[in-house]
């Protein structure tokens, strides 16, 4: 059980969050959003954060230029220089969670118009309905070597053994990573082969890295000590759903699974999102229809372009954006006539230490939001599907409203 679940379970966490639910709206404070493409725009929102946050973004508006290329080892090799890619800022945005607490300001690297713009909208008319109730349920990272015999008997005795030997394999856990926590093992039989899908909790990291370590010290004292050895293997398998959308991610845990909601009222969604919400709810439910249809894995509008942004922004690993993105977003129409709206992320692999969350940018970035360093992965987290959330919300009032194509015409042509 993650220390997310345990967290939920806790009679105290639902309360405080519920209390929360009530709290008298503080008054926000929104991103200067004139100027928007002049160096003035740019120093009044860098200096609306600065001191709005008491941090420092040097690095993000350029004033300072990285040069401690030993901080490059272990994110790149043959290094020729940076990669700019624009970053913006939306918010705030008012997230009541069992890690996240409060008013955040989310930063976004994109080149796409009208994207900020677009979260930006969303969040407004979050911030104004209250606060997104966002929690952290379970955590979980997968690597699942292929061990292949000679026949099914072989492969038979090999996995009577294997399920012997869990004590050993979360000590091997521990001996190999101050961090990971083996915390599941599952078999999947076919034929003369069988994976075995090792689940470890990885902390604050995103611990792709660390679970194949892990992973790694686990089959070697396999292969020692077995008494039935292998004819081939392989560290993956193919099956733990690195970088790829997978139904197994989508019904069970990849990373961290989050769930997210609100209720807009209809005022809101009617003066901020330009619609209304039995119309927002016809088009989730049409949209929903051709989804299914498609075969996509998951059910909804455009996580990836958000979680993409913040990956780059937080020096994620903007591939896992591949397996963040499935999930299901839902909306209805509630007895009051108001909006209820609610995303479900089940693979949001992301990490507040390692990777690339130390480079100067990247940093600051997570900075902005008090997710840098330790104990802050879960908040990261359940701002990561406040912000899916609020991106839902907005593209599909565009949708159902008619506006997407003229939103994009406007932002995002050259």
């Amino acid at each position: 059980m993650s220390q997310a679940a345990e967290d939920f379970k806790r009679a105290e966490t639902i309360s405080r969050i519920e209390q929360s639910l009530f709290k008298e709206l503080e008054k926000a404070e929104y991103v200067p959003h004139l100027e928007p493409y002049t160096q003035l725009g740019q120093e009044n929102r860098t200096a609306f954060l600065e001191n709005k946050l008491n941090t420092s973004i040097d690095y993000v508006k350029g004033k300072k230029v990285f040069e401690d290329h030993s901080q490059l080892q272990g994110n790149i090799e043959n290094f020729i220089g940076m990669t700019q890619i624009p970053t913006g800022v939306v918010g705030p945005l008012l997230v009541n969670g069992s890690a996240a607490k409060g008013d955040f300001y989310i930063p976004l690297a994109t080149t796409e118009g009208a994207l900020v713009a677009s979260y930006g909208r969303g969040i407004k008319a979050c911030r104004l309905s209250g606060s997104v109730t966002s929690v952290c349920i379970v955590e979980g990272v997968q690597r699942s070597p292929y061990f292949k015999f000679k026949n099914m008997t072989d492969m038979g005795k090999f996995v009577l053994w294997v399920l012997g030997q869990t004590d050993e394999f979360k000590a091997i856990t521990s001996e190999s990573s101050n961090h990971a926590v083996l915390n599941d093992l599952e078999i999947n039989v076919e034929g003369n082969s069988a994976i075995l899908s090792f689940e470890f909790k990885t902390g604050d990291a995103a611990g792709q890295n660390m679970v194949t370590i892990c992973t790694n010290a686990i089959c070697q004292y396999i292969l020692e000590e077995s008494p039935v050895k292998p004819l081939h293997w392989f560290i993956e398998s193919n099956y733990s759903g690195d970088k790829k959308a997978t139904a197994l991610a989508f019904t069970n845990v990849r990373g961290k699974k989050v769930s997210a909601e609100i209720v807009v009222p209809k005022e809101i969604v009617e003066k901020v999102l330009k619609t209304t919400p039995e119309g927002m709810a016809e088009y989730w439910r049409a949209s929903t229809l051709g989804v299914i249809q498609s075969g996509s894995i998951g059910a909804q509008g455009h996580v990836a372009n958000g979680l993409t942004a913040i990956f780059l922004a937080c020096g994620q690993d903007a591939a896992c954006v591949s397996e963040a993105s499935i999930g299901v977003t839902r909306m209805e129409v509630t007895e009051n006539a108001d909006l209820y709206t609610a995303v479900t992320l089940p693979a949001l692999i992301v990490g507040t230490v390692g990777g690339g969350t130390h480079l100067p940018t990247q940093r600051e970035c997570l900075n902005l939001m008090g997710c840098l360093g330790n104990g802050k992965a879960r908040k990261f987290a359940e701002i990561c599907a406040a912000v899916a959330l609020a991106g839902e919300l907005s593209i599909a009032a565009a949708m159902s409203a008619g506006h997407f194509a003229k939103a994009h015409q406007q932002l995002g042509r050259k």
